[in-house]
């Protein structure tokens, strides 16, 4: 049955105008973004064979085109729709954070971070760059690949810190098939990081790894 012969306060779209979208479930939320069905599938049922077959919305979003498109009724289409709300949301925190969202407390930045790494499939190395008052200047992938303090050159980190006029920093990576919990590695980078940037003044508040839907934070463990 079409979702349109539903009763309408059962309806995905009624129900987000009448009770708001935190009352939806993942499949009713997908079915507004899909709008359609296919033969013998509402919009709905849709939406739950894509968190079935996807698992979280960490990996529908991570997914690539190919695997994306193996399911009836997706295709480039909703792969650019999705794809484009990903970035639409990584931009809404950036403003956020730009605007002075304490950076202080970590909640924006760990979200902001799941967006932006969560779904990598490679290892990636960024940085905020931040200003006296804790706001965002900007943000950068500064290496890719796998991390180690070889990889990372603590010169270029505070080359680019320097350039942004930044006056502390947070550093992130991901780990793209393990766990959110540092390596010695990333002890180590850590550490010669944080040494090499107070030497021109530029401080270190955090380092997040992220992996997946998990975040861990050095600042929280008391690694920084």
């Amino acid at each position: 049955m079409a979702i349109t012969d539903w009763p309408e306060d059962q309806r995905p779209r009624e129900r987000l105008l009448k009770h708001g979208p935190q009352h939806l479930s993942d499949s009713e939320l997908l079915a507004i973004f899909l709008r359609t069905g296919v033969k013998g599938k509402s919009a709905v049922d849709l939406g739950r064979d894509m968190m079935s077959r996807f698992g979280s919305f960490a990996g529908l979003f991570s997914a690539q085109l190919a695997d994306f498109s193996t399911l009836d009724g997706l295709g480039p289409a909703k792969y650019a729709q999705l794809q484009a709300i990903l970035e639409l949301a990584r931009r809404l925190l950036a403003e956020e954070l730009q605007a002075g969202v304490p950076l202080s407390s970590a909640k924006s930045v760990m979200q902001y971070l799941q967006l932006m790494l969560g779904g990598k499939q490679y290892e990636s190395f960024v940085v905020l760059f931040l200003d006296v008052r804790n706001r965002l200047i900007d943000s950068a992938e500064l290496f890719r690949g796998s991390l180690t303090q070889t990889s990372v050159y603590p010169r270029e980190v505070v080359k680019a810190a320097l350039a942004r006029n930044a006056a502390s920093i947070i550093l992130a990576h991901n780990h793209p098939t393990g766990l959110a919990e540092p390596s010695p590695a990333d002890r180590s980078l850590t550490q010669a990081l944080k040494y090499a940037l107070a030497l021109v003044d530029v401080r270190v508040l955090d380092h997040f790894i992220v992996a997946g839907p998990n975040v861990y934070s050095f600042a929280e463990k008391g690694l920084i």
